[in-house]
């Protein structure tokens, strides 16, 4: 077997794990609910923001960082959202794991 069919056949372990299946569903669900779907883009816009201007200045904006923290806490008193935010890290775990295997073990040439 070839690098290639090896990565697609992990490409296709991960459309077939519980992860991306229920990160999947919560993203549809998300997206029956409109007010909710513009909330979390609002919420999605300042993190983004927040972490650009992170790796930019090494300093988080108190103000912007409150308002994360305070609409977050709103957020995931929406059982939907909660479950969309819970869906979301778990998949980014795996992606983050893989991610991890595959670097640790190329990263005697990458240095």
């Amino acid at each position: 077997m070839n690098v290639y069919d090896t990565a697609n056949k992990l490409a296709g372990e991960i459309k077939q794990s519980e992860e991306y299946m229920n990160y999947k569903m919560a993203k549809q669900a998300l997206n029956l609910n409109y007010s909710l779907k513009e909330r979390l883009a609002k919420f999605e816009k300042l993190r983004y923001e927040e972490q650009l201007e992170m790796m930019q200045t090494g300093k988080k904006n108190e103000e912007r960082y409150k308002e994360l923290q305070k609409e977050y806490e709103e957020l995931i008193e929406d059982e939907e959202a909660r479950r969309y935010f819970d869906a979301e890290t778990k998949f980014n775990i795996l992606i983050a794991d893989v991610n991890k295997i595959i670097g640790d073990t190329i990263k005697d040439v990458m240095e």
